[in-house]
Parts: structure tokens; C-alpha cells; sequence
């Protein structure tokens, strides 16, 4: 009795990550039905605190432009076709010679600045609170936990800068932001973290875009698992900055693909925001802002395009 009673203490000191079976992340803590995740945590009275951040009135477009040489993400690709119906050859329509244009877009909603909904990182099949891909997985999209279902996430959100805390213009690739790492740079800044926040970190990433996009794809700097479960447990709503995926990458204790996602989403239902241009709100120290994302409604896609706003 003894001899497991101390096993089953070590077992519970364990990092989720290491510790979890399946059975140990579901179903949620906000319900066995809950399909929103962390969003459950913005609230009327988080807004309204938002809001008073508000100073100046100056917003600031948080997405990058978007076309056929952004580079992206493995099998991804942007195609924009412009396709003026009925006015070949300079034709027009009726007396008053009515002529538009209308755009055809043949695209993954993954491309560019973009929300990472709770449906879209699994582990074995198993998505956010014990949803099995077997049972709402279509090729016509998913039946649970489609973007549809995210309410607008209007909160604190607050950039921290890394290339200032490690001096360089560019964080190098394969850089893993550590707690303290993390904590560091909040006390620089003046900042602490709240419950329902928006945190992106400024890592000079973008920069590469045009210039080494096979770096760009090939390596990032960002967080670790240790940062990923103390940000989870400050109560934060997203997470993500100016790389592709959000964490370090390669990652550099293993093997694994992609294990701050797993856990960020599928296991604490935490929205994942890539490609975010803070540079901005770098240049101006607007290290905290009122945060405004009302994404588009694409029933049962689980990433969609977004241009979120900063007001400061």
C-alpha cells in the first residue's frame, strides 16, 4: 500500500505531458460538451477592462498580405484568381456598360496570418475534449469544433518582445522560450499576465519573408512544453506570435511533432494565432491594447485567415 500510494504522488507531480493518458485531458474542465475551449474565459466584464486600455485610439492591423509567394506551411498554397464574368474582350453589361470584378480564391484556410481553432491539433485522433475524429471529421469539414463556434475575442492582449530580451534583431531558429525566459521579459515590460489574456511574442521572424524562406519554414524559435503549461495555467485564451507555428521548432527533446500544440489545444483548448505582424506595436512599446478578432464564420473549417486589430 505504501509502495503505491508514493507511486501514484510521483505520478501526479509529472508534467501533463508526460503524465497523461487520454483519459486524463477529457472531457474539459468547462464540460463534457464544451466546444469553445478556452474561450470561455472571456467575459463582459474582461471586456469592459480591455477597453480601458484604450488611450490614444490608434489601431494597428496585426496580419500579414497575403499571395502565392508567402511561403507556408508544407502542402500549403494561396491562389487568387480575378475573373471579370460576361465582359470578355471588353464587354460590358446593360446601356449604362456595367462592369466588376470578382475574385476566385483556391487556397488553404492555413496560409498567412491565422486563428488555429481547438478542431484542428489531435493526438491519435483524439481532439479537444475526447472528440474522436471517427465521430465529426468530414470531408465536408467538421461537425464539432468548427470555427463557427468561437465567439468574437475581443480581450488584453499583450506582445512581448524577445528581440529586445535576447539583443538581437532576429531571434535565432530553435530558440526555446523558457519560463523564466518569459518572466523576464514581462517584468521589463511592466506587464503580468491575466486571466483571459492574449499573449504574442515578437521574435523579428517575419523578417525572413522574401529573403530566406527556406529558413523561415525549416526552423523557429519559440516556446517550450515548461512555458506552454505555465502560460495554460494563468488562464491565457491564445497564444501565438510572428512564426508559423507558435512554439520552437525543430523541437529539441525529442522526436515529436508539434508537442506544444497537442497540448495547448487539443489538451487546455487554447486558440493558436500564427503570423501576427506585432512589429508595430513593438516600434510603439504598446506592450498591452485592447485585442479585437471577429474571424470569418466558415462552417467546419478548423483554421481560418484572420486581421485581427490591436487599439491602444
Amino acid at each position: 500500500m505504501k509502495i503505491t500510494t508514493l507511486a501514484a504522488l510521483a505520478l501526479a507531480t509529472l508534467p501533463l505531458s508526460l503524465s497523461a493518458t487520454a483519459q486524463d485531458w477529457y472531457p474539459s474542465a468547462y464540460g463534457a460538451g464544451d466546444e469553445i475551449g478556452a474561450a470561455n474565459l472571456l467575459t463582459p466584464e474582461g471586456v469592459k477592462q480591455a477597453v480601458s486600455l484604450v488611450r490614444t485610439g490608434k489601431t494597428y492591423p496585426l496580419a500579414v498580405p497575403v499571395d502565392q509567394h508567402l511561403p507556408a506551411f508544407r502542402h500549403r498554397s494561396f491562389r487568387l484568381y480575378n475573373v471579370q464574368v460576361g465582359q470578355q474582350a471588353g464587354k460590358s453589361l446593360g446601356p449604362n456598360k456595367f462592369t466588376f470584378n470578382d475574385e476566385l480564391v483556391n487556397a488553404w484556410t492555413g496560409v498567412g496570418t491565422q486563428l488555429n481553432g481547438i478542431g484542428h491539433i489531435g493526438i491519435d485522433n483524439v481532439y479537444y475534449n475526447g472528440n474522436k475524429a471517427a465521430d465529426f471529421v468530414t470531408v465536408d469539414g467538421v461537425r464539432r469544433l468548427g470555427v463557427e463556434k468561437v465567439p468574437p475575442i475581443v480581450t488584453r492582449g499583450v506582445v512581448l518582445d524577445m528581440t529586445a530580451y535576447y539583443g538581437k534583431a532576429i531571434v535565432p531558429g530553435g530558440t526555446e522560450f523558457s519560463v523564466a525566459d518569459i518572466q523576464a521579459v514581462l517584468k521589463r515590460q511592466g506587464l503580468t499576465l491575466r486571466k483571459g489574456d492574449v499573449v504574442l511574442f515578437n521574435t523579428g521572424w517575419l523578417e525572413l519573408i522574401g529573403k530566406d524562406n527556406t529558413q523561415f519554414l525549416d526552423v523557429e524559435p519559440g516556446i517550450g512544453m515548461a512555458a506552454a503549461q505555465w502560460l495554460a495555467d494563468q488562464g491565457i485564451v491564445a497564444f501565438g506570435g510572428d512564426t508559423w507555428a507558435s512554439e520552437v521548432y525543430p523541437n529539441p527533446h525529442g522526436a515529436d511533432e508539434f508537442p506544444v500544440n497537442q497540448y495547448m489545444l487539443a489538451k487546455r483548448g487554447i486558440y493558436n494565432l500564427e503570423l501576427i505582424d506585432s512589429r508595430a506595436l513593438v516600434r510603439d512599446k504598446a506592450w498591452e491594447f485592447l485585442f479585437v478578432l471577429g474571424q470569418p464564420l466558415y462552417v467546419g473549417s478548423t483554421q481560418v485567415n484572420i486581421n485581427p486589430v490591436a487599439i491602444r
